[in-house]
């Protein structure tokens, strides 16, 4: 699909001069742009207001150098950054990504991705992100916390409960967001809910560990149920390992699917009797071991390196929670060969606009990212919540209040893309939805 409108076309020629090299970012505009041509076309006072040239544009980028000591007395010297993207709605929100492969780019396009997720909630919170080409993975406790320590020294002056609130991401763990807090907790003398994700003990919310696999799942149990489907009795394949997907798993699991398939970085692993989800969490939360380890205690299971192969397996329902890009038109097609009948994203961006293009165009139901996996930033905000009330809610109402959340996205989404004659393109409908909000918003407060 390519831009017909002259002024979007603009704004996407503008986006990918001023940002060279940013192919990711580039991907996420011209995704939600190709999906609001409809909107423009209705609301001409966007263009005459250079609405969507402001939207694309961050309201600020933060970019700074981060020194550490390794544990052999070595000086190392990363790269951290804050983009903060859109405020209409209110104060920035989005998570820290620690890996390898971050830089401005990358956290623009998430960022940009942020916004409309957030205005998708429901809930009063802006798009930002952050984060660093540190990688956590192999370093020390020790290492870890100084690096954590370097990295709010600068980053605490940019953000506030009510200004910017990060949470984790890959690579930003429980371990990682105790060491981010107590370094600005130090630093500013304030005990206030400007991180979450945090440890129960500080301020933390119950069922945040589980939000985004667990929202992941509810939005895909209504997007299954609203065709007269269910996960009951249905084979599932997830990528990853990680948080989002070990509690994918999980849920999925509870609603009647059997999850045979879970990867890393490394390859993936086939269990044709079902995932033993209580050896993977041994496996990756307590020992932080490769997947393939899985087969020490499961030998009669399937482990093959490199990833891509895992959407080569039988499935009714795939839910990629990786990372960017994983899910390619080969894999979609080996997919649809194979079946499926729901994809529903656990990550950020991991189908590729190719494979979006095979399952639709085949009627395959698909849940795109920032409407499926809303609900880890959903919980956010309701920690933002709890903290500002000094209170703490019950698992089971945070999690009741997750599950009307996605309920409401799932909804939302479909009427929207319905109302623009795109009827059951979630992806054209969660950006249309998400995009209104913050465009309604921008229009009342002017040119800022």
């Amino acid at each position: 699909m390519s831009l017909k409108n002259e002024y979007l076309k603009k704004v996407m020629a503008d986006v990918e001069k001023r940002n060279p090299n940013e192919p990711e970012f580039h991907q996420a505009v011209r995704e939600v742009l190709e999906s609001l041509e409809p909107v423009i076309a209705k609301h001409p006072e966007f263009e005459a207001q250079g609405l969507v040239d402001r939207i694309v544009e961050p309201e600020r980028i933060i970019k700074f150098r981060v020194p550490w000591v390794d544990d052999n007395g070595n000086v190392q010297v990363n790269r951290g950054f804050r983009i903060q993207f859109n405020s209409a709605i209110g104060p920035y929100k989005g998570g820290l990504r620690f890996h390898p492969s971050v830089y401005e780019g990358i956290i623009k396009f998430l960022g940009f991705e942020q916004i409309f997720k957030n205005s998708l909630t429901g809930l009063p919170i802006g798009g930002g992100k952050g984060g660093s080409d540190f990688d956590p993975k192999g370093k020390s406790d020790a290492e870890v916390m100084r690096f954590c320590q370097s990295f709010m020294t600068e980053l605490c002056k940019h953000i506030g409960a009510d200004t910017d609130v990060p949470a984790g991401d890959i690579g930003v763990g429980g371990r990682e967001i105790g060491f981010l807090y107590g370094q600005y907790k130090k630093i500013r003398n304030e005990f206030v809910g400007v991180l979450t994700g945090k440890g129960l003990t500080y301020g933390g919310s119950l069922a945040r560990t589980q939000a985004t696999g667990y929202g992941l799942c509810y939005f895909t149990e209504e997007m299954l149920n609203d065709k007269g489907n269910s996960f009951n009795g249905k084979t599932v394949v997830i990528s990853g390992s990680g948080n989002v997907a070990i509690y994918a798993t999980e849920k999925a699991t509870q609603l009647g699917g059997k999850v045979v398939a879970l990867s890393d970085s490394n390859g993936y692993i086939y269990d044709k009797n079902g995932i033993d989800l209580d050896y993977v969490k041994q496996l990756k939360e307590v020992e932080r071991k490769r997947i393939k380890e899985y087969l020490n205690k499961h030998p009669e299971a399937e482990y093959h390196e490199g990833c891509s192969g895992i959407w080569t397996i039988k499935c009714d329902i795939a839910l990629p929670c990786a990372t960017q890009n994983e899910l390619d038109e080969a894999s979609a097609k080996a997919l649809v060969a194979n079946g499926v009948v729901a994809v529903a994203e656990g990550a950020n961006m991991p189908s590729t606009p190719e494979a979006v293009e095979v399952f639709q165009s085949n009627g395959v139901l698909f849940g795109p990212a920032k409407a499926a996996n809303a609900g880890g930033v959903a919980t956010s905000a309701l920690e933002m919540s709890q903290n500002s009330q000094r209170l703490s809610w019950t698992f089971e109402e945070v999690d009741a209040k997750l599950k009307d959340i996605m309920v409401n996205i799932y909804h939302n989404s479909a009427d929207a893309a319905e109302k623009y004659g795109l009827k059951d393109n979630f992806v054209a409908g969660a950006n249309i939805a998400g995009f209104l909000k913050v465009a309604d918003a921008m229009m009342a407060q002017g040119i800022v």
